[in-house]
């Protein structure tokens, strides 16, 4: 439940994290030919919502219901 959660992030703030801090690296990493790399940017969001759910900063209800941002699809 939300409210055993020491801080609750939403998913609007996760995206925007995910965004700026998360996908640069992703793209030196796996887009240096200027290609998208969907599976890797997917991987990464798992990745990220993963620690954010073992850390308590989100549910195990926004964990598993949670959609790709729109940077990770085509």
């Amino acid at each position: 439940m939300a409210s055993n959660l020491r801080a609750v992030m939403t998913w609007k703030q996760a995206v925007g994290y995910f965004n700026s801090n998360v996908l640069p690296f992703v793209e030196l990493q796996h887009e240096a030919d200027g290609i998208k790399d969907l599976s890797a940017r997917r991987q990464a969001w798992n990745d990220w919502t993963d620690f954010l759910c073992k850390e308590h900063t989100i549910s195990d209800w926004q964990y598993e219901n949670w959609s790709q941002p729109s940077t990770c699809e085509r």
